[in-house]
This record gives structure tokens, sequence and C-alpha cells, in this order.
């Protein structure tokens, strides 16, 4: 005990002998972090934004294969390593589409949203693998409901979505879900759509999912890639290399003194076991073959906010158990799910919840009005990308599984699809001069 009191006495007095020296220094770390946030801040602000509907003909068969093509294109927008003034001089951040899906009572309705710059990349990527496809610019359907809910109209339920496991595991992809014969055919988001096409007057269900490009920069905070490797490393009994620590120079010496005896090492620490490869069971062969599919396709940070909203007269969770449903379907026990994130659920649950009903009822209200705002907003996390967060990663297939367009087999009666293909005039067509 007086060693501790010891070692606090010594640290007050290192305070109060040096407060003028620690002081600044405490003070400039929290003008820098405010300076970086207002100019995030602004920079997200400035950017200007457009929403488009996307229609596709009837009878579709094309298989969500094309759809993986479009987020494949979507990675274009990476900036593949922001430079020193794009970050501390103009604010700039990484930047996101959202990809929507839309359930009323009138229809179901496919909207994206994203930076207007980016229209010609978007446009054309649809074409390219949907060429009977229309675009149009679409009115901002979440300003039909005003701000704020909830309210004494409206009552909502929802939560944002993450991976239960390293993003490196992937989920249930429609490759799980395809057959040749199309009787036994699955599309995997014919469930989300029967359960729109089911909302009755009032009822609105809807689902964004907002994607970022990831890349290879060390800086990031999701090295998802490597650490799959590591993970493939790992299962296969191969040595894991443990970065040495110090600096260069102590690298340098210790080399220096061991080197009659053994070849200079650099940055990691040699094995003291020489390398014995495991033999792996199929479930084992299996996770590192889905671990190593996932990672050879490029990533997106993601994340995926759904809303289900209705008359508080008449407001029923059944549809909330249909959409979570939809989420389950994509489920892989020895890989990964998706579960709700216990921070924006709006549900509290705990013994506080319990025991202070009250205190229950403000915290679902703070948590439905904070997830409304950010849907609205399609502010990406918590910090719109101002501020540092770590987001589940997906993959092109995982993205596609989750947004395409449904098959031909997909049965939703409000499912919004154009009734005729557009054609132009024929080549022999008399112009007049």
């Amino acid at each position: 005990m007086e060693i501790f009191f010891g070692i606090l006495n010594s640290i007050a007095n290192v305070i109060t002998n040096a407060w003028w020296l620690i002081l600044p220094l405490f003070l400039f770390v929290i003008a820098w972090k405010l300076y970086l946030i207002y100019l995030r801040t602004q920079y997200v602000k400035a950017t200007e934004w457009s929403m488009v509907e996307l229609k596709v003909p009837e009878n579709i068969l094309k298989t969500p294969k094309s759809m993986e093509q479009i987020f494949a294109a979507m990675a274009s927008i990476y900036s593949f390593g922001l430079t020193t003034i794009n970050v501390y001089i103009e604010g700039q951040v990484e930047p996101w589409i959202s990809f929507e899906l839309v359930g009323h009572s009138g229809g179901v309705h496919f909207y994206v949203y994203f930076p207007s710059k980016f229209r010609n990349l978007l446009e054309s990527a649809i074409y390219a693998q949907y060429p009977d496809a229309e675009i149009h610019p679409a009115q901002d359907y979440t300003e039909l409901l005003g701000t704020g809910l909830p309210n004494k109209t409206y009552d909502l339920w929802g939560a944002d979505m993450i991976l239960s496991r390293e993003s490196y595991y992937p989920i249930k992809t429609y490759p799980y879900f395809e057959e040749m014969v199309e009787e036994r055919r699955v599309d995997p988001i014919a469930s989300i759509t029967e359960v729109m096409s089911g909302l009755k007057e009032g009822e609105m269900l809807w689902l964004q999912v907002l994607i970022s490009p990831t890349g290879n920069m060390p800086i990031l905070v999701n090295n998802w890639q490597q650490e799959g490797e590591e993970k493939i490393e790992e299962l296969a009994g191969r040595p894991k290399a443990i970065k040495q620590k110090g600096s260069t120079v102590l690298e340098w010496g210790r080399n220096v003194v061991f080197a009659p005896a053994e070849p200079p090492i650099w940055g990691v620490k040699k094995e003291e076991a020489a390398p014995t490869l495991r033999f792996l069971h199929p479930g084992e062969q299996e996770i590192v073959k889905a671990i190593a599919n996932k990672i050879s396709k490029f990533g997106f940070e993601t994340n995926i906010r759904w809303i289900y909203i209705d008359h508080r007269d008449s407001f029923s969770r059944n549809n909330v158990s249909a959409i979570m449903g939809a989420f389950h379907q994509l489920r892989m026990e020895n890989l990964n799910f998706f579960k709700p994130n216990k921070k924006t659920i709006t549900l509290k649950t705990g013994w506080l919840a319990k025991t202070f009903p009250r205190y229950k009822k403000l915290v679902e209200f703070s948590r439905k009005r904070k997830l409304f705002d950010g849907y609205v907003k399609r502010r990406f996390g918590r910090y719109n990308k101002i501020l540092s967060e770590k987001f589940p990663i997906l993959n092109t297939e995982e993205l596609a599984t989750i947004y395409h367009f449904p098959l031909g087999v997909v049965a939703a009666p409000k499912l919004k699809k154009l009734e005729a293909k557009k054609a132009g005039p024929p080549g022999e067509l008399p112009i007049e001069t």
C-alpha cells in the first residue's frame, strides 16, 4: 500500500511542477481534434447529393452477379489514399453511397442516394448490366413525414445491423441460393420484398445500405484483408510472425552482436519451432475457403440501417420479426451472421430499464430520434466519417446478396417494375429535311 501511495505522490509532484508544460500540450491536442472535426464537418456539408429511382423490366433473368458487378464499379469512388493536404487542410473523408429499398402500401421501390459527381459512374455501371433499366431523378421520400420521428402520429422501430464476428468471416451469399432448376431457385431478397408488398396503409419499411470503399492503406482502421490472411495461416498451422519491438537502431545493434551465430533478423522474431502444417477437417477447410473467397474481392465499409414506421394506434412488431428473419436467412453458424447493434436498436433492456420504466422510455425515445435522424441524413456511422470508427466490411458478393433486383421467381405483387421496354426509332425512318 505504501508503494501505491508513493507512486501517486510522485505523479502528483510531476503534475504540480510541470503543469505549465503538460497543460499547453493537452490543450493543443483538444484544439487539433476540434479543428479536424470542423474541417470534416464543413466538407461533408458541402457535398452535393442526388437521388434516383431504379426500375427494371419484369421477368428479370439476370442473377445477383450483375449487381455484384455494379458494386465492383462503385469501388472506383475510392480515393486510393488521401494526401496530407486533403485530410488536414481540406478536411476530406472517403465518400459513400446509399443503396435503398423502400416499401409502403403503394409499392416497393429501389433508390440510390449518392454524391452528384458520381452520376455518370453510377448510370454507366447500371446500364452496362441492365440495358433495359430506367433511372429517374427522385424526390427524397424521407421528407414526406417531416422531421423528428417518433411524434404524436407515428412510431418507429429499427436498428443498425452489424456482423457478429470479424469482418473477414463471410455471411451466406447468393451462390448458396442458386439452383439450375428454376422451380428450386431461391432469391435471398424475396423475403424482404414480400414483407414490403404486404404493408397496409400508413406502414413503411425503409432499408439503406451505405457503402464506402476500403483500400490496402496501413492507416485504415479496418485492415480486414490482412487479418483474414493471418487467420488462414493460423488455421493452417503456420507460425505467426511476431513483430520485433524496438527501433531500427536496436535491431541493428542486436544483429551485430549475434551476427556470428545467426543471420540478421529485421522486423520479426524467428520462430523457435519449425512450422508444422495442420490437417484440416472438412469444416475447417470450408472456413478457410470461405475466408479466402471473401478477402479476394473488393470490400466496403458498410452501414446497414433499417426502420419500420406505422401509426401509433396500430403499431405492431410483427413486421419487425419479419425483417429480422430476412437477415437471419443469411446466417452461417460456422462463419458469420448479422445482428442488431445494441447501441442503436430501439429497445432498452437490463435491470435499470426494468427498475425504472421512465428511464427505459426516455432511452428508447432518444434512440429512435437518433436512428431516424441518421437515416434521413444518410449519416455514415455515429460520427459520419468525421471521427474514426470501425465498421463491418462486406465484399461485392455479400452486398449483391442484400441489395439486388429480384429474379423473375419473386412474386412480390407491389414490386415496381417497368411494364414495357423502351426502344429507339427504326433506322429506316424517313427524316424531313
